[in-house]
C-alpha cells in the first residue's frame, strides 16, 4: 500500500484528507525509486547479458510513455534504473531521449522495452510505430 489517497512517499499525510485515515499511517510503503508524475513507466526489463558494460548487469531499462496533459512534458524516454546487489539505489538516468521536438510536438512515446538473446535492447514507441535496436559498441549501431 503506497498510501494514496491519504499520504504519500511514506507517512506523509496528504492536507486535503488530514486525520481522515491515522490508522494507515504506519502501513505505507515508500517507493524504492520516485519518478516525476505523468512520466507513465509501461514497461521495464532487467538486463541480465554481457553486451553492454558490466556496470549494467543487473540494471533495469524502464520505457516512459510520457505526458499529454501537463505544461511542461515529462516522460518520453527510456531510463535506466541502477541496482547494487539485487536492490535499486533509488537513482536513475537517461538511457534513450530526443523523442520530444519542441513543446507542442513530439515524434515518439516509448512504449516497450526488452533484452534481445545477443544483449541488444529493443525498445518500441507508438508515436511513429518506431522498433529500436540498441547495442553497445564502436558507435555504427
Amino acid at each position: 500500500f503506497y498510501g494514496w489517497p491519504w499520504y504519500y512517499i511514506g507517512a506523509n499525510e496528504d492536507p486535503r484528507h488530514k486525520g481522515a485515515r491515522p490508522d494507515l499511517a504506519g502501513k505505507v510503503t515508500v517507493p524504492d525509486v520516485l519518478m516525476q508524475a505523468h512520466s507513465a513507466p509501461l514497461s521495464i526489463a532487467f538486463y541480465d547479458k554481457k553486451s553492454f558494460p558490466a556496470e549494467y548487469q543487473g540494471d533495469a531499462f524502464v520505457a516512459l510513455h510520457g505526458s499529454w496533459n501537463r505544461g511542461v512534458r515529462t516522460g518520453y524516454k527510456v531510463v535506466r534504473l541502477k541496482f547494487e546487489d539485487g536492490k535499486p539505489t533509488g537513482a536513475y538516468e537517461d538511457f534513450a531521449t530526443g523523442f520530444v521536438i519542441s513543446d507542442d510536438d513530439v515524434w515518439g512515446r516509448p512504449v516497450g522495452v526488452t533484452v534481445a538473446k545477443d544483449g541488444a535492447l529493443i525498445l518500441t514507441e507508438d508515436g511513429n510505430g518506431t522498433i529500436w535496436r540498441v547495442t553497445y559498441g564502436d558507435g555504427r549501431s
